[in-house]
């Protein structure tokens, strides 16, 4: 595809002539006049054409990121890029380019309609996220596989879709195929699917199109599946137990011990460890099930205290309002006795009046203040004391748990060593009859080398056991000190943002009182 503005030198998208586009597509009268003058808020621009600008590559679009039509149509763009902060788009036409590859549009979610027609695009794909999708244009392009038309059944919202052009519209089969694998298209090539067609795509298609329902009747089971499961991991890691409820933390302690493994050949140790496993997993689910449980009770004391906070503020703020409002009808009426008295001595001593009520308003609304700052002082400090006391139980519950984890590994320890000096005394008294594999008999060279064996895999579960039990308690501790900061942050900026608004509405109720014109009377 040639066209005749090809040969001119390739434009690029700045600061100028979005400037330019901007003012030529806004008002031209004199709201575009005051525009210019006070300059252009990309932010506000809904709607920008771009077309027939010998563009080469998009780029500098961030700043319209309240932008829903964008006409980018006639250029020589090459790539789908510079796109991903205009998530606000619904319209985009990119038609009349030079694009190979549908790419750059993950970010625009909101995209309703999207042109590629004409250009040298041969797969369909890359558009996962566009789940809004309703009309779609790749006419003219080069696109010559049925198959691509199957990747489109994603978009539930598709009701027109444009191939004309394509090489495989030369597919006799073409229509059907489209109609009977997107059901809900409405139209094709923009034309209305006509009943015939419908009926005679979905007969010749029937079946092939119940397996492909089939198939992806079970990746969507699949893909449900597997969000359930992030969502419950997400839940077990904000209790900080995830990985305890089974055989994880257990696996975990022999996933790289080598002599553990070499140890299990010998009789009686995979009783022994199947033993220790049952006990030390149901450990592990006790402290899950306890973890889950102490999460909730956490979670009910930070809403009940962020709902006891919003109420609070919620109060204090409706008092503030009432008697800034009973003060303002009671302020509107002095200063409109001011301004008509008659004497200098009234003028005076109304203003003193005036003078004395906003500073009153200033007293109470300060009282207001600091009532509220001592009353949210008192319920953080509560909140403090109950999230640490409960953060401390169960840190101090989880340890109890873990040291019964690790007495099983001493015991177990104490066994293994037991049932391997044995084997030694066995092997050394040529009474081992069992058969061992080379590497588990070399072990038994010498009773330094079996104890070192058996201590080198008991250090391996001490150190395992300790770092989950470390991570538990670090996480968890972190967690509390952070909330706790957070609370006492956020009430210290509350009280400086509130502290500073009254005295600007006070300076600006004095202002207007230093400021008033008396007209005749000072004359």
């Amino acid at each position: 595809m040639i066209r005749l503005y090809d040969t001119i030198e390739p434009n690029v998208i700045d600061e100028e002539l979005l400037k330019l586009a901007v003012e030529e597509q806004g008002p031209q009268e004199e709201a575009g006049q005051v525009a210019k003058q006070e300059g252009i808020n990309f932010k506000d621009v809904r709607s920008l054409q771009l077309d027939f600008q010998n563009i080469l590559r998009i780029d500098n679009l961030w700043q319209f990121e309240n932008l829903r039509k964008l006409q980018l149509d006639n250029n020589i763009i090459e790539r789908i890029d510079g796109l991903d902060s205009l998530v606000n788009l619904v319209w985009l036409d990119l038609s009349f380019n030079n694009i190979e590859t549908i790419e750059g549009l993950d970010n625009l979610i909101n995209l309703e309609d999207l042109s590629l027609f004409s250009n040298r695009i041969s797969k369909m794909d890359a558009m996962d996220t566009l789940v809004k999708l309703q009309v779609f244009s790749i006419g003219n392009n080069m696109i010559d596989n049925l198959l691509n038309v199957i990747y489109l059944r994603r978009f539930p919202e598709l009701r027109s879709l444009n191939l004309a052009g394509n090489p495989v519209c030369e597919n006799e089969d073409y229509k059907l195929f489209v109609t009977a694998y997107l059901g809900d298209l409405v139209y094709l090539d923009f034309r209305l699917i006509d009943a015939h067609t419908r009926e005679a795509g979905f007969a010749k298609y029937q079946y092939s199109i119940y397996e492909l329902k089939h198939r992806e009747n079970q990746m969507q089971y699949k893909l449900e599946e597997e969000k359930a499961n992030i969502a419950e991991l997400e839940k077990h890691k904000a209790a900080y137990v995830e990985y305890l409820n089974g055989s994880y933390l257990f696996d975990n302690l022999y996933s790289d011990d080598t002599e553990a493994a070499k140890l299990a050949y010998l009789p009686g140790v995979p009783e022994l460890l199947e033993t220790y496993k049952t006990k030390f997993v149901s450990i592990c689910q006790n402290i899950f099930d306890y973890g889950l449980i102490q999460q909730e009770k956490r979670t009910a004391e930070v809403d009940l205290f962020y709902e006891c906070l919003g109420e609070a503020l919620s109060d204090n703020r409706d008092l503030g309002l009432k008697t800034i409002n009973e003060f303002e009808k009671k302020h509107v009426k002095m200063l409109h006795d001011i301004r008509n008295a008659n004497e200098l001595q009234v003028v005076d001593a109304k203003m003193s009046e005036c003078a004395e009520e906003i500073s009153h308003l200033f007293d109470i609304l300060m009282t207001y203040e600091m009532q509220l700052v001592e009353q949210l002082e008192e319920s953080i400090n509560n909140f403090e004391r109950n999230i640490i006391d409960m953060v401390g139980t169960f840190v101090e519950n989880v340890q109890g748990l873990m040291a019964q984890c690790r007495d099983l590994e001493n015991h177990h320890h104490e066994k293994l060593l037991e049932i391997s000096i044995n084997t030694l005394e066995k092997i050394v008294k040529s009474e081992f009859d069992e058969d061992l594999p080379d590497d588990v008999r070399a072990l038994f060279s010498d009773k330094d080398t079996v104890v070192n064996a058996v201590g080198a895999s008991h250090d391996i579960h001490l150190l395992k056991i300790d770092n989950r039990e470390d991570e538990l308690i670090t996480n968890v501790s972190n967690w509390c000190s952070g909330i706790v900061d957070k609370v006492h942050t956020d009430e210290h900026n509350r009280n400086r943002k509130r502290v500073k608004e009254i005295n600007q509405y006070i300076d600006h109720l004095q202002n207007e009182l230093d400021n008033l014109d008396f007209g005749d009377l000072l004359d």
